[in-house]
């Protein structure tokens, strides 16, 4: 099958760099699947799954935040705030996060507080998800 190039760099580390068959983006306008050859452009990708496959290799996923995508020239560029394997996760943590941020948004607070604790809550639920599907690579 052929490949493309990707480039999965969080803000504080690169995270997967090489060869890949496919692999499919939550993006605002749904989940965006991606192969060799793909036309050109760009999109906003949304908290949730990534899911890719090397060659040769069983299909592996991780937890993402918001960010970008971009495909050109059978290149494929992945920029996020964070990205985690699921054996990276610790669902403790994501569970206190939850917690913290439901009774954030439980009190009567400014907007912007209560936007971070959505935002908060969004990310480790997605991160607990990502978790919960089981241990991959």
């Amino acid at each position: 099958m052929e490949t493309f190039q990707v480039h999965i760099l969080a803000a504080d580390k690169t995270f997967y760099e090489g060869p890949c068959v496919s692999m499919t983006v939550p993006t605002s306008d749904g989940e965006l699947g991606i192969l060799a050859r793909h036309s050109s452009m760009i999109a906003a990708v949304q908290p949730g799954t990534l899911r890719y496959q090397v060659p040769g290799e069983e299909p592996r996923r991780a937890a993402i935040s918001p960010g970008m995508v971009k495909v050109e020239h059978n290149d494929v560029l992945v920029l996020v705030d964070s990205v985690e394997r699921p054996e990276e996760i610790d669902a403790v943590r994501a569970q206190r996060e939850i917690d913290e941020s439901r009774e954030v948004l439980l009190q009567k607070r400014s907007r912007q507080e209560h936007q971070i604790a959505q935002a908060t809550m969004a990310r480790a639920l997605n991160r607990l998800r990502v978790k919960n599907m089981g241990i991959g690579r």
